[in-house]
């Protein structure tokens, strides 16, 4: 069955920093792209970060462009989100979410398999 399982959010003050972390099950992980999306309450959901299948590319959103970094680990069917010099403005459910296609997507609707949240609380 597949299955994505976020952890390691959590509350931090502004300046912090936390390390999420999704683990792939079911085969949807080997030569999949990656994504890291965040909603927060009120708001659409939006793209956070992206890493290709074989870690070579990635891409992220401005906001967080110099403060986050995608990173994976195949032979752990695992992608992590290390965020630091966090925001409140960071605050948002974050998701972990798969494409069948192992280029990078920016876009909810390009993502295949989605994960539960977990949720990020930045006090200021």
């Amino acid at each position: 069955q597949a299955q994505l399982v976020e952890s390691g959010g959590g509350l931090v003050q502004a300046g912090g920093s936390l390390r999420l972390s999704c683990a792939a099950s079911g085969g949807i992980f080997s030569r999949r792209a990656m994504g890291w999306f965040r909603q927060a309450p009120g708001k659409e959901r939006e793209f956070v970060a992206a890493i290709n299948w074989n870690g070579g590319t990635t891409s992220y959103a401005d906001s967080v462009k110099g403060r986050f970094t995608i990173s994976r680990v195949n032979a752990k069917n695992t992608v992590y989100l290390q965020m630091n010099s966090l925001k409140p403005e960071d605050t948002a459910v974050y998701y972990c979410a798969a494409r069948l296609s192992g280029s990078i997507g920016t876009l909810p609707l390009e993502y295949d398999y989605w994960g539960q949240g977990t949720q990020v609380t930045v006090s200021s």
